[in-house]
């Protein structure tokens, strides 16, 4: 979770209000509906202990709050422990907490303490992401463009292989490309001959990732990518309908794929 910072983090819930009425407009579902059609979970008055964790470069400003602020937006009790690292562990079971949330510089978890089910944020967060740019109405070509095949990307794309779409893939990283498209036998995507999509998901922390060539007018792009892979100007002239928000979906997936 290195790549946050306290100002992405700023008014989460109204970020999450925003991302939450594009998903509504563009697949008839709110996020919280996808991620029970996608997982076939409910929520159930689970209470989630979110824990402070201090090593490597330390606690990020905001982002326990930040979590807080996510599980109660989605209907859910939580707390955060006073404690951190393992006493803060250790504090979130003797409260009584059924899930735990915590994050280091590499690795951000949920650990459902009564089931003993576990959820990276990487996978989590690529395929809620991919799952709502196949649900978009625009989606109906069955053809769309992954930009970044990493550890959110490359689960993102093989979620829409596995839904039957024509997946077109492009990453900087050769090694990352050749990987899923031998893999997953995606289309290896060139930006030197370009093509429009009308549903683009982006995986990347990169800004400017998604070159004008490939924008369709009115077209979906999905991306948890910190900072946006598209500059404002390019938003407006193709009326992008942007799902892009740096936490709270991808958290929301975990949770809800260990109910």
């Amino acid at each position: 979770m290195a790549l946050l910072t306290p100002a992405d983090l700023i008014e989460i819930n109204r970020q999450l209000a925003i991302s939450d009425e594009v998903v509504r407009k563009s697949t008839g579902f709110e996020i919280k509906g996808i991620c029970e059609a996608l997982y076939g979970t409910k929520a159930n008055s689970e209470k989630v202990g979110i824990v402070p964790i201090t090593s490597g470069n330390g606690i990020i400003g905001s982002f326990s709050e930040s979590l807080l602020a996510i599980v109660r937006y989605f209907g859910l009790e939580g707390f955060i422990t006073e404690k951190t690292d393992v006493s803060g562990y250790y504090e979130a079971l003797s409260a009584g907490a059924d899930i735990v949330l915590m994050a280091d510089d590499y690795t951000y978890l949920a650990h459902n303490l009564k089931n003993g089910k576990i959820a990276n944020n990487q996978p989590c967060t690529g395929i809620i992401y991919a799952e709502i740019a196949s649900r978009a109405k625009q989606a109906g070509s069955k053809e769309i463009l992954v930009v970044g095949l990493g550890k959110v990307g490359f689960p993102g794309a093989e979620h829409l292989k596995k839904k039957g779409f024509s997946v077109y893939g492009y990453d900087l990283d050769k090694t990352l490309l050749q990987r899923a498209v031998s893999k997953l036998r995606i289309l290896p995507f060139s930006p030197e001959n370009p093509k429009k999509f009308p549903v683009i998901f982006e995986a990347t922390p990169c800004p400017n990732t998604i070159p004008e060539a490939v924008l369709e007018q009115g077209c979906l792009v999905s991306t948890p990518g910190i900072p946006c892979a598209l500059s404002e100007n390019l938003l407006e002239k193709y009326a992008v309908e942007l799902v892009a928000e740096p936490l709270g979906i991808g958290t929301v997936s975990m949770l809800y794929s260990i109910f």
